[in-house]
């Protein structure tokens, strides 16, 4: 048996190289220091994508999109052995994933893991957030429950009021001129075809970028001597303690999943009047109650475009961030990205807190 696996082994490295890739595995080292925490949260979104994908691909099996969209959910919830258990797991990581993704983001920023050679791991990320976003707007309207439909009813009724292109761009968004059951099956394909086939290779590039470059040092851990800085090896020490995590975050998907399964709402119908309290996800409820608060102070058109704006300078700011703070050796620039991380973070609870409370 020794021989037989040895020679499949020396088949396979002849063609792939595996003994390179071991040897590289061998020597890759992560430093350990007390913020060494926050290395976790990138495998910990890893895990959370591939239980949705797992879990996607089962709820495709059942799931019809365009007029029976609701009938077929409500049989997966109801009907299906197991399938409110797969469905729940779907929504739960969807929401631990985007969550996970901030605390990775923010602890990206101010461990300053954006600087030089990193500024590309920075935007691939925030490609990776922004897809993410529209991971998760895409599939909150596939249910078509009044809760879904509504809210995604109000999603695109923002850009539809922009000059030009705004209404157009939502009439092909919507497939008409409502939502309905052509926009079901517009958002469907952009949730399973388009959006993963734009996912894949931005996270392959990232996961590269981040075996390249290896884990940054926050600057504490920067200024002391290099004798005085530890590491551990990745395999097996990191790697297992990385593996402990996930199995943590997957305890903690499955409690939630079990005990809290996801609920699916009466189904929509266009000529009733939205319920009471129509809301996004929480992870677009900050932006959904600054535009509120917005529009109170400049109502009408001059309110979403102002709104608009400030998003849009509010991102390219974000996404500048390693050009405007790129040398470890400034001070000033540091403290300032330091602080306007702070204010974004601060600003974004409180928002989403008041958003919740105003409901």
């Amino acid at each position: 048996m020794r021989k037989l696996l040895h020679s499949i082994y020396s088949w396979s490295d002849e063609r792939l190289g595996m003994t390179g890739l071991l040897t590289f595995a061998g020597k890759k080292t992560v430093p350990q220091h007390r913020h060494s925490f926050w290395y976790y949260w990138g495998g910990i979104s890893l895990m959370f994508f591939l239980a949705q994908a797992v879990t996607g691909v089962l709820l495709m099996v059942y799931y019809r999109p365009g007029p029976d969209a609701y009938e077929s959910v409500r049989q997966i919830t109801y009907d299906t052995n197991f399938g409110w258990l797969v469905r729940s797991v779907h929504s739960w990581a969807a929401n631990l994933m985007v969550a996970a993704i901030f605390v990775h983001m923010f602890s990206v920023l101010f461990m300053k893991a954006y600087r030089k050679p990193r500024e590309f791991g920075w935007w691939s990320g925030m490609g990776l957030l922004m897809l993410v976003m529209g991971f998760g707007f895409s599939g909150y309207l596939l249910p078509m429950d009044e809760l879904s439909y509504f809210a995604t009813k109000v999603g695109l009724g923002i850009p539809a009021s922009l000059p030009l292109f705004g209404p157009k761009l939502a009439a092909l968004v919507r497939g008409g001129l409502e939502v309905n059951e052509f926009t079901v099956q517009r958002f469907f394909a952009l949730h399973v075809v388009v959006l993963p086939a734009l996912f894949i290779p931005v996270l392959m590039f990232h996961l590269f970028l981040v075996q390249k470059h290896g884990n940054a040092l926050p600057p504490s851990e920067e200024r002391k001597p290099a004798a005085e800085r530890r590491s551990v090896p990745f395999f097996p020490n990191f790697f297992m303690k990385d593996m402990a995590m996930w199995l943590i975050a997957i305890n903690v998907l499955a409690l939630l999943a079990a005990v809290f399964p996801w609920d699916l709402g009466a189904q929509a119908d266009s000529l009733k009047p939205a319920p009471v309290g129509i809301h996004p996800e929480w992870y677009f409820m900050s932006q959904f109650q600054v535009l509120k608060i917005i529009g109170r102070l400049a109502p009408g058109f001059a309110g979403e475009l102002l709104g608009m704006l400030i998003f849009t300078a509010g991102l390219i700011g974000w996404f500048l961030i390693p050009l405007y703070d790129g040398n470890s050796e400034s001070g000033r620039r540091a403290r300032r990205t330091t602080w306007f991380g702070l204010i974004v973070l601060a600003g974004f609870i409180v928002t989403t807190i008041w958003g919740y409370l105003a409901v």
